[in-house]
């Protein structure tokens, strides 16, 4: 048994208040400004150059506004010599014409013309679907959560870890939106990591309150929960803080092409393991478990339990 005693479930109001406030923020920024999606989704042109020297960004940005492209996304891909360009599709404009343009605007911007890695198109109908399937996979990894707790434990615990896990997606997914941080399916592949980082993070929790419930019969459920929490702390806050020390190391060595899928999963681990905390116990504990839902039926002619 751990020696701690923090009051986990006796704080949940406050932790519930500060969880709604996050969401009510979250919501707001997602129905007012939206996500600023990527290529992926948008479709457009993307152009990978490279340079002899490092290339100086602003005045790439510079360039591309004067030619009309002032919304074009230009960032260091992998080392300062590499430069990704991100373009939004035009109506009645080629993506060979975009890239052409282009390409010839920075050339005149440097001694030494940039070197042509690649360049891709993506079409609005292809961004469309993409769109599609990543929300697609979100609902069907809720409905899976949502089937795979309640087999496993009970609905109560089911609909406290859907809703745990929802909080981490919508927060994570309003950090964005607040901060105009680009979503694109390095972002998506990162939410759909966060939902089963999120579940396990959570599943630890109940299977240890299960166990509780099942041994200490006359203990209260809420002082139940507190021990649970408390017995399964140090093992949240090691694995997250080991998974944090390596987004860390992605965030900062692993360069451009991972920088968002890093962030989401920064935030989404430090949201994850405190809604596994303060989130998904509390909201089972309003769903009104109790012991009693989690006791294995004693067949008729079989021996009483004498447990207390």
């Amino acid at each position: 048994m751990s020696s701690r005693n923090i009051n986990f479930i006796g704080n949940r109001k406050i932790a519930l208040i500060f969880s709604g406030l996050l969401m009510i923020i979250a919501i707001i920024s997602l129905a007012t400004r939206g996500l600023q999606m990527g290529i992926d989704f948008t479709g457009g042109t993307l152009i990978e150059v490279g340079y002899q020297k490092s290339a100086d960004l602003t005045v790439l940005r510079k360039t591309l506004d004067e030619i009309g492209f002032g919304d074009a996304t230009v960032q260091n891909f992998g080392t300062a010599k590499d430069v990704l360009i991100r373009l939004k599709p035009r109506d009645g404009v080629s993506g060979n014409d975009i890239s052409a343009k282009v390409l010839e605007a920075i050339n005149k911007t440097t001694t030494e013309p940039a070197s042509v890695r690649r360049v891709e198109f993506v079409g609005p109908q292809v961004g469309d679907d993409l769109a599609e399937d990543g929300f697609l996979a979100l609902l069907y990894s809720t409905i899976g959560i949502l089937i795979y707790v309640a087999w496993r434990f009970e609905w109560k615990f089911s609909v406290g870890a859907v809703i745990a896990t929802f909080h981490d997606v919508i927060v994570t997914l309003g950090v964005f939106s607040v901060f105009g941080l680009e979503f694109d399916l390095t972002v998506l592949a990162a939410i759909l990591a966060l939902i089963g980082y999120s579940l396990n993070d959570t599943i630890v929790v109940y299977d240890r309150i299960r166990e509780n419930f099942r041994d200490m019969r006359n203990t209260s459920t809420e002082d139940i929960m507190n021990l649970s929490v408390n017995v399964t702390l140090s093992r949240t806050i090691m694995t997250s803080f080991t998974v944090f020390l390596v987004l860390l190391s992605l965030f900062f060595l692993g360069g451009e092409v991972i920088h968002n899928f890093s962030i989401a999963l920064l935030f989404g681990v430090v949201f994850g393991t405190y809604s596994s905390i303060f989130i998904a116990s509390p909201m089972a504990l309003i769903f009104g478990i109790s012991p009693e839902d989690l006791m294995v039926p004693i067949k008729e002619g079989s021996e009483m339990d004498q447990m207390p």
